[in-house]
């Protein structure tokens, strides 16, 4: 006869004795189950114990995670959370140098489990390890010199287990005095510092700009970008990534007004040049949280475009008419007309024939169509760069079509208003960094106005392709549709240069994208044809069954996540899956990015599916109504989801991407699970991709 499900065998340690097997009761208090151990070794005071995982965690147990413990698990016995966090308390304050490193160090590795955390910051820890900082343990500071490389230990740890204890949201950011912003900055400022020491106080001012505004303000009258630059100038990618984070953070905290100045200060220190040189073009390759980083510093710079993309011409305004008649002047090398060269009828005659020539949709006042926004007048900026910084392809391009007589003209000044705006699609101008993206292009960092400059390359582009095409004004909407397949074709390999991007975009051809087409669309079925109707209809209900098995067994293999956190660099990750006979999810944390399926008996956590009672999407997850810096941004919202169960018990999920996670280990996914053994309907959400070649649902079985 089988042990009952609450009995469970586990191996038990206790540093100089042999571990024990033990049978330990899950309907009994902890408690309990603690003294019953500590008798068992004659252990006194067994409420000064507590037991833990022996693992690499070291995580305590407690009331509301013991159900993790399996059959055959290997436990330890060791001293609680509060009382190991009232001796490293005591310790750290130790006047003995060899005591309060190895306290700083305990402490550090500690700090990770929340349940050892709360206990440190209960004995007000937080508040003691920010004095050791602020003060800059003047004792060290006199030992540094003779002992630098223990001060350097110690302040790594200090910073270390500020850090971790951090990480937990348990303390606000906001509790932080001047003092600490100060001595932090101070480290970063410093031209010699120790590796580690760096590390941890770039994450630290990252995440105090990050999570409170108010000390955005202070971090930024403590930093300059000046003093963040020699450290991207190493050889230290981590110190690297670190130093573009706070970058990318202050950029992103800084009211709108400030921007600008930001950007302006970038250019003059060189900013994108240096990470060219030192971490783009460097022998060592770009690791996902670099490309994140750059990523994000790439959007935060296109964004500085959204002013003027959101910006109407006012067709009253004279310095800005005065570009339009820059426009006519180098294109037709004309000078202005004076007041007495004519008269007013024949000068009007003037500028509507060359303003037609242009390739304005307004004749008369060109102005008028530069009030569309997006993309305003960025569109203007943009042809005003083109034609003074590449004259002699903007003569051509205009010259060549306002002396066509064939209706073939392709219109300048209407296609560079529409590129523009495509442009800044392609680009998402004005939409906020994604936590999950690391889709950097290395050509945006080779030039200081590289959007000018791929808006020249495109317009280029646009015009041999209209020729090409052989198109006539009836034809722009389907021009512009193989322009922008042509470009996003082009990016998808990430050229390393524009002179690259240009190249690719050679060889790609209305002719080339007309086999490209032709070729994809050989590789599908024709599904609308009636006899494939009349085939699916017959044979559905089996492939829908077929279905929902591959995405059960597809939820049965699980899915790693990456943990979101203000500290995004720690790369912590976890990973959830169904049990095999569909009745349980097991989740749990792991220590790095599995490489292959992770056993459901290694996870810690479980959640019956029975107990499940919605899954929310979106904006209604309790992880999106958070405040955080990126949180509420469109990409993040289409990949969150929460699984709620009990009362107010919920697992919050960002799933790594749209198209693939959502299929593998989907809302849809559980809630249909849930609602089955529940014996409710299902409702049919039809936003989901299966793990097939169509759209569809799984519950309803409709094709979408």
């Amino acid at each position: 006869m089988p042990p009952p499900a609450d009995i469970l065998k586990v191996a038990i340690e206790w540093p100089g004795a042999f571990p024990k097997l033990m049978e330990i009761d899950q309907k009994k208090p902890l408690s309990a189950i603690i003294k019953e151990v500590c008798e068992g070794w004659n252990l006194p005071n067994p409420e000064t114990y507590a037991l833990q995982n022996a693992d690499s965690t070291n995580f305590y147990i407690t009331e509301k995670n013991r159900n993790n413990i399996k059959n055959g698990s290997i436990l330890r016995l060791t001293t609680s959370a509060a009382q190991m966090a009232q001796q490293l308390h005591e310790r750290i304050q130790s006047s003995s140098m060899d005591m309060k490193l190895d306290a700083l160090k305990d402490l550090a590795n500690s700090s990770r489990d929340i349940t050892f955390a709360q206990e440190f910051i209960n004995l007000d820890g937080i508040s003691l390890l920010t004095q050791m900082v602020e003060s800059g343990t003047e004792r060290y500071q006199k030992l540094q010199k003779i002992m630098k490389p223990c001060f350097g230990d110690l302040l790594s740890f200090t910073l270390t287990a500020f850090v971790e204890l951090m990480d937990h949201g348990i303390v606000s950011w906001d509790t932080f005095s001047v003092a600490f912003i100060k001595k932090i900055a101070s480290y970063v400022c410093k031209s010699a510092m120790d590796t580690a020491v760096l590390q941890r106080s770039l994450a630290i001012l990252e995440s105090m700009v990050l999570n409170s505004q108010d000390l955005y303000q202070k971090v930024a009258q403590e930093i300059t970008i000046g003093q963040l630059i020699p450290h991207l100038q190493g050889t230290d990618q981590d110190i690297q990534t670190y130093t573009i984070a706070v970058i990318n953070a202050l950029f992103l905290k800084a009211p709108e007004e400030k921007r600008q100045e930001m950007a302006h200060i970038l250019a003059q220190k060189q900013l994108r040049s240096i990470i060219l040189t030192n971490v783009i073009r460097s022998n060592k390759p770009i690791n996902d949280e670099m490309a994140h980083q750059l990523y994000v510093l790439q959007v935060l710079t296109f964004n500085l475009l959204e002013d003027r993309m959101m910006t109407k011409m006012d067709p009253q305004d004279q310095a800005q008419r005065d570009i339009i008649f820059e426009l006519r002047r180098i294109a037709f090398d004309v000078e202005c007309d004076s007041n007495n060269s004519g008269s007013i009828e024949k000068r009007k005659s003037m500028y509507t024939r060359d303003y037609k020539k242009l390739g304005f949709i307004n004749h008369v006042n060109p102005a008028v169509d530069f009030t569309q926004i997006p993309p305003g007048m960025l569109a203007l900026d943009n042809m005003l760069y083109f034609a003074r910084h590449h004259q002699d392809a903007y003569i051509r391009i205009v010259l060549e079509n306002s002396s066509r007589e064939d209706k073939h003209e392709c219109p300048f000044g209407r296609s560079s208003i529409e590129l523009t705006k495509m442009l800044c699609e392609i680009l998402r101008v004005g939409e906020l960094p994604s936590e999950n993206c690391h889709d950097f292009h290395p050509m945006f960092f080779t030039h200081d106005r590289s959007f000018e400059e791929f808006f020249c390359i495109c317009i280029q582009l646009l015009n041999k392709t209209w020729k090409e095409m052989r198109a006539t004004s009836e034809d722009f909407n389907k021009v512009m549709q193989v322009v922008k397949e042509q470009i996003t074709r082009a990016l998808t390999i990430k050229p390393n240069s524009l002179d690259q991007f240009k190249g690719r975009l050679q060889n790609l051809s209305y002719t080339e994208i007309l086999k490209l087409r032709q070729s994809e669309r050989m590789n599908q079925e024709d599904f609308q044809s009636r006899p494939i109707l009349e085939l699916r209809e017959k044979i559905q209900p089996e492939i829908m069954e077929l279905i929902k098995q591959q995405r059960l067994n597809r939820l049965c293999e699980g899915t790693c996540f990456r943990k979101i956190s203000s500290r995004r660099r720690q790369d912590k990750f976890w990973y959830c899956r169904l049990s095999p006979n569909h009745k349980v999810l097991h989740y749990g944390d792991l220590e790095e990015s599995p490489q292959g399926e992770v056993p459901h008996d290694s996870l810690q956590d479980k959640l019956p599916v029975a107990d499940i009672k919605a899954v929310v999407t979106g904006k209604d997850c309790p992880h999106m109504k958070e405040k955080g810096a990126l949180k509420q941004n469109k990409e993040v919202l289409e990949l969150a989801f929460s699984v709620l169960y009990e009362s107010d018990e919920y697992l919050n999920f960002i799933a790594p991407d749209k198209h693939e996670t959502f299929c593998q280990f989907g809302p849809d996914g559980i809630a249909f699970i849930a609602l089955v053994h529940l014996g409710r309907p299902t409702p049919c959400r039809r936003f989901v991709v299966c793990p097939s070649s169509d759209h569809c649902c799984t519950v309803c079985g409709q094709m979408g």
